[in-house]
């Protein structure tokens, strides 16, 4: 009895060990396949019948995407039995199906002639997809989608010009005038070349020709026209990586093809997401799963770390494929690296831990890595300075461990008879160096500048006067009662008598007798001249008496310029100074008592820094002074001073004001008796008037200019 349990026992062990393989295979055998896909128009609507081995339990999740125009369905569990992962159909809007296995699951993917929405439904052991028949109406003509403008003309017509330009932005324009606004266009891309297509167009015989247009500096190197049925084709042969845009403004075609800007980081080129629209709507889908469907839709190539698991619920509409791969990436805490058309995705956890790791093993690599020595001769820059910014960012204040280019391990010397940099590090390194030394060591732009202070001057000078006096000849009578005979109040007879000088005009005596002045407010001299007079005497015969008068006027007008031109040329945020000027003497006392000789400047002084900008103007740090001497005084000699000290930013060539100094002096006397100088009229020979003015100005004008070479500062 025993013996017969152990048989049983050994049985049933060998009947547990075969379970499992019987399992396999008959889960192998029940494993469904897809067996042939057709198409057909049923009741005008498209239907496309996909048969399988075994009747389906749901209809398969799947999604619709625009451009290009497809639709995807996914089959867990279900491999392809056809024998070939492309069937053709080439029936209405359906153009072909793609079968793709991956492991235990099948993707369908329905190309379409134009974007149709769907409908699915199972119908025994095969499944039904019904095509929207709008979207079939919309595909009926599909190529005047790629027309840009509908073709109205039913005659042909004939093209005026075609021409090519450069655009401001190095791209390429390609301007083509339409007989009329009716002309159909049909633009397209085929491989490297554009083809721009007129229909219902002749080409005149002068614009049948092959356009180089490549020394114009834009990625179009030529463009060829000609004649093809009824149509005019021009063939545009773009090189490198570019892009086009097209527009038609009434009879006016333009094609404009510019240089396409790549950035490495990016994965689609332009500006924000610019990646083919899809639509994606999965509920609970593993996360590894939908990246794979990205793949297939972007042709990239993705590899998935192990440790990237988990489930997304998720419903897009019409986005772009790059900006649902970084809503997803966000959503699962993972991150990505691009290389080439390779995508590597895990969590950041584990990228930010590999790139340290990376780090860690080059930095290994440099402690063991052999060094070399290699010199670099300088030419514009002093080696020495240049050693101190490759060693510890120059030595300034504030700089840190990691300004230092050089490794822990390098070492650089400066020697400055030769002005050669002999530095010694690893190969890595000393390209790094070179680089910086090619930026470094080159030649500074220089500036001209010139500064013009003109002082100029304007004076103006009136003066009026009055003198007014009598005399009395009774004296000429001698031996009248009251006057004697000789004495020193007497004048002599004969000539003719003036009473403004006091001389006989024939005889030249001088006349002895008393001339009183009892007004005298004779005109003030100006300019160092004294005023013109003119007088006149009034005589009495029955007195004997003169009455005298003298008027006097002066006016003096002045004008005057001084133009100072300082000039000098110095490189680019290097300060300069430019002075001339006299250096006065004057005594002063010293601290034992005695005196000593010191000088006073009294200069013309330019003193200024120039920062050329990126946009070519010139930012000016200046220091203006224009001295001269003043007044002697017992101290010393007094300097008069003009100081202008600013910051300006002029164009190259451009002349700009930076200050002036305006003064203006004005003042208006008269003097007069009282009471007589205030009657009417006749108070004016009892005043005297002056008035002058006064102006001075000065005006600093500063002219920088760049120079490329010595003959330019001439």
């Amino acid at each position: 009895m025993k013996n017969h349990n152990h048989a049983v026992w050994r049985w049933a062990r060998k009947l547990l060990a075969v379970c499992p393989a019987l399992l396999l295979s008959m889960s192998a055998l029940a494993q469904n396949a897809v067996q042939s896909v057709t198409g057909s128009i049923q009741g005008g609507a498209e239907v496309v019948r996909i048969d399988f081995a075994q009747p389906l339990t749901a209809v398969p999740a799947g999604f619709a995407i625009q451009a290009p125009a497809r639709i995807a369905l996914d089959f867990p569990g279900v491999t392809n039995a056809i024998g070939r992962s492309t069937v053709e159909i080439n029936q209405g809007n359906l153009r072909s199906v793609n079968v793709v296995q991956a492991g235990e699951r099948t993707r369908l993917v329905l190309n379409l002639k134009a974007a149709a929405s769907y409908k699915a439904q199972i119908d025994g052991k095969s499944l039904l997809v019904l095509l929207d028949p709008v979207a079939v109406a919309a595909t009926a003509a599909p190529a005047a989608a790629a027309v840009f403008a509908e073709s109205r003309n039913r005659d042909t017509q004939p093209l005026k010009d075609l021409d090519f330009r450069r655009g401001a932005d190095s791209s390429g324009r390609i301007v083509v005038d339409l007989a009329n606004n009716q002309v159909g266009v049909d633009i397209r891309q085929q491989g490297q070349t554009l083809v721009v297509e007129f229909l219902k167009s002749t080409l005149p015989e002068g614009l049948r020709r092959r356009l180089d247009v490549s020394d114009f500096g834009t990625p179009v190197q030529s463009v060829t026209t000609f004649q093809t049925g009824d149509r005019v084709r021009v063939v545009i042969e773009p090189k490198g990586l570019w892009e086009h845009s097209a527009y038609q403004s009434d009879n006016q075609f333009v094609v404009e093809v510019r240089q396409q800007k790549i950035d490495p980081n990016k994965l689609t080129q332009g500006p924000g997401f610019s990646g083919e629209k899809l639509s994606l709507n999965f509920q609970n889908i593993e996360v590894r799963s939908l990246l794979q469907v990205i793949a297939d839709f972007t042709n990239f190539n993705i590899v998935t770390s192990d440790s990237v698991a988990g489930a997304v619920t998720l419903r897009l509409k019409d986005v772009p494929w790059d900006q649902a791969l970084e809503i997803i990436l966000q959503a699962k805490g993972l991150g990505m690296r691009k290389s080439g058309n390779v995508l590597w995705i895990a969590p950041k956890d584990e990228i930010a831990a590999k790139e340290k790791l990376d780090l860690e093993s080059r930095a290994a690599i440099q402690n063991l890595e052999p060094l070399r020595t290699q010199a670099f001769q300088l030419n514009y820059t002093k080696a020495a300075d240049i050693a101190a910014q490759i060693t510890a960012g120059g030595g300034g204040a504030g700089t840190t461990a990691s300004a230092r280019i050089l490794s822990a391990r390098g070492s650089v010397i400066a020697e400055p008879r030769t002005n050669q940099l002999f530095v010694t590090d690893i190969g890595s390194k000393l390209e790094q160096v070179q680089q910086l030394i090619s930026k470094l060591d080159i030649a500074v732009r220089q500036v001209l500048i010139e500064a013009r202070i003109v002082e100029a001057s304007d004076t103006f000078g009136k003066s009026l006067g009055v003198r007014l006096g009598g005399s009395d000849l009774r004296g000429l009578r001698g031996g009248d009662a009251g006057y004697s005979i000789g004495g020193a109040n007497r004048v002599a007879l004969g000539g003719t008598y003036n009473a403004v000088s006091g001389t006989t005009l024939e005889s030249n005596t001088v006349l002895d007798t008393a001339n009183t002045q009892f007004v005298n407010l004779p005109a003030v001299g100006q300019g160092g001249y004294n005023a013109a007079t003119f007088a006149i005497s009034l005589f009495s015969s029955a007195a004997n008496r003169f009455l005298n008068l003298e008027l006097s006027a002066l006016e003096a007008d002045g004008k005057g310029k001084l133009v100072s031109s300082p000039r000098i040329v110095t490189a680019d945020q290097t300060k300069a100074l430019i002075e001339q000027g006299t250096e006065f003497p004057y005594q002063q006392a010293t601290s034992s008592g005695a005196t000593s000789v010191a000088f006073r400047r009294a200069t013309l002084k330019l003193e200024v820094t120039p920062q050329i900008t990126p946009e070519g103007n010139i930012i000016l740090d200046l220091d203006i002074s224009k001295d001269s001497r003043g007044e002697t005084t017992a101290a010393g000699i007094a300097i008069n001073t003009k100081h202008i000290k600013t910051q300006v930013l002029v164009e190259n060539g451009g002349t700009v004001v930076i200050g002036g100094i305006f003064e203006l002096n004005e003042t208006e006397n008269e003097t007069k008796v009282p009471v007589l100088g205030d009657l009417p009229a006749v108070g004016n020979l009892f005043k005297t008037r002056q008035r002058s003015s006064a102006k001075q100005e000065m005006l600093v004008f500063i002219t920088p200019k760049m120079i490329s070479d010595r003959a330019a500062a001439r």
